[in-house]
């Protein structure tokens, strides 16, 4: 019952008096699925909130509770979430700064446009949780300038990584000179120095990081500050620049994903030891084309995968490495980008990888379109296939010559008939994949879905769609797998008879539901 009423209270056809049973009988697990429903009127909305605190939270982030629908002082919780969305009554965060839970004072401190003297009272909180919440997320660059030059490591970490934070002090961050030593951090304050925490530490309650270490001078938290900094864009390149030679291979890692850094660097990191950090620089769009080319030819395979997707990887390199990219997926950016000269050449190519590249663009010229759809490779074609525009007659002779093959993706085909994705669903043996496409197709007709049912994975999606057959609908609610017990509750072509059984039985006891 509990999977039915969820599906049933995200069923856009549920009708209003429906809705408002269901809310009042909503729990925990029922009151999140009728939050997101988009017809809400407000005094269900208002409704629904009274029936739980979390429910109320989500339905005013959502922007479907006003200030007036709320008792900020009954439901702190609340207010704190519209004030995160940028409305609230000031005098809410007056009293909440003063809230003793110090986690509302840190979601206080999260929160855009505070007063101003709500602003100080979280800078000198004596929670550092709270303020290097505030370091985090304020806007104000004098506020975060102040914060800079906390005593405590966790609080300048923070403003390391806030954007709104001045770039010459990110760049003094780094340097470790324009602000004064830090005198606390995370691990001085609990252990007694000099302390290194045990990467597999046995103690249940310890919350410090695996190897966190300190001697006096924070190191490892220095080096969260310095891994925060190279990682804000608003950081200065010459600040960041000299990282790129770091002992530290986090720190390396984050330069080499830095925009805007000399060539040079790219080219030191590019010879970095660390895969995953030439990876990273390979698909870095700042990175110039000689670099490139060096990790095209990189001796790890991720690496050179990550090159492909560069917008800015040559295109003799990409053709290089399209034997060894992954079939399927989105188009690759510089594919993408290429020109109509470009795009013509590559789709004539010898290598059929390569056609196969091209022929992911959704957006290629009819003549184009139609010799890749022409194709004797049936990758090529199976990239094409689902291209709007092409005609039933392309589509059935695509099918004819490469069959299961490409079935699934000519049953994605956006402009495929009713007619054909019957043929395809009623072809035997039965191409799981196509099925799985056709159970998510508008196209679909009864006859398809119905098929599509015998498939585990395509169950699931046919279960949710409009054309399957009421019967057929109302059936799956019993099914053993509760994903396609949700999908046929949220079916908007349930029958509304049914719908207004089930609502009824979720206001019953539950010995009234067993006897029914």
């Amino acid at each position: 019952m509990h999977h039915i009423l969820c599906g049933l209270a995200a069923n856009p056809a549920l009708p209003s008096h429906l809705v408002d049973r269901l809310i009042a009988v909503a729990d925990g697990d029922l009151a999140p699925a009728l939050a997101a429903r988009e017809d809400l009127s407000r005094a269900q909305a208002r409704a629904l909130a009274a029936r739980g605190e979390e429910c109320a939270v989500q339905l005013a982030h959502a922007g479907r509770l006003a200030v007036e629908d709320i008792d900020s002082v009954a439901h702190p919780d609340v207010a704190l979430a519209l004030l995160d969305n940028g409305v609230g009554a000031p005098e809410w965060a007056r009293r909440l700064v003063v809230e003793p839970d110090a986690e509302r004072r840190e979601r206080l401190a999260a929160c855009p446009d505070l007063p101003s003297d709500v602003t100080e009272r979280l800078a000198a909180d004596p929670v550092v949780t709270v303020v290097a919440e505030l370091a985090l997320w304020s806007r104000a660059s004098d506020v975060v300038a102040e914060l800079v030059r906390h005593p405590h490591t966790a609080v300048r970490r923070a403003a390391a990584a806030n954007e709104a934070t001045p770039p010459d002090l990110l760049a003094a961050l780094l340097t470790d000179g324009g602000v004064p030593p830090a005198a606390r951090c995370e691990v001085c304050e609990r252990e007694q120095i000099p302390f290194v925490h045990d990467r597999h530490c046995p103690r249940l309650d310890c919350t410090l990081p695996g190897g966190a270490r300190c001697d006096g001078t924070h190191e490892s938290a220095a080096h969260a500050v310095h891994a925060a900094a190279l990682g804000n864009p608003a950081t200065p390149a010459g600040a960041v620049a000299p990282f790129a030679d770091h002992d530290s291979m986090v720190l390396r890692w984050t330069v080499a994903r830095r925009p805007g850094l000399p060539s040079e660097v790219y080219e030191r990191l590019a010879a970095d030891p660390v895969p995953g950090v030439r990876a990273d620089l390979a698909e870095n769009p700042a990175v110039g084309e000689q670099v490139l080319r060096a990790l095209g030819a990189d001796q790890d395979s991720d690496v050179r995968r990550r090159v492909a997707r560069n917008p800015s990887v040559p295109l003799d390199v990409l053709s290089d490495l399209a034997a060894a990219m992954r079939k399927g997926g989105a188009p690759l950016p510089r594919i993408d980008a290429a020109t109509p000269t470009e795009t013509e050449r590559l789709a004539r190519s010898p290598l059929p990888a390569v056609r196969a590249l091209v022929a992911r663009r959704r957006d290629l010229p009819a003549a184009l379109r139609d010799a890749l759809a022409a194709d004797s490779d049936a990758g090529v074609v199976a990239a094409v296939a689902p291209h709007p525009g092409l005609r039933p007659a392309q589509l059935r002779a695509i099918l004819d010559r490469h069959g299961v093959r490409v079935a699934a993706q000519v049953a994605a085909n956006p402009d495929i008939t009713s007619e054909l994705l019957d043929d395809l669903a009623g072809r035997r043996p039965p191409a799981r994949k196509a099925l799985r496409a056709i159970a998510g197709h508008p196209r679909a007709t009864p006859a398809a879905l119905l098929v599509c049912l015998s498939d585990e994975r395509a169950r699931r999606t046919a279960a949710g769609h409009p054309a399957l057959p009421p019967g057929a609908i109302s059936h799956l609610l019993t099914d053993d797998d509760w994903q396609v017990v949700e999908a046929a509750a949220a079916n908007p072509s349930l029958p509304g008879d049914v719908m207004a059984a089930m609502a009824k039985a979720a206001s019953m006891p539950d010995e009234d539901i067993r006897r029914r």
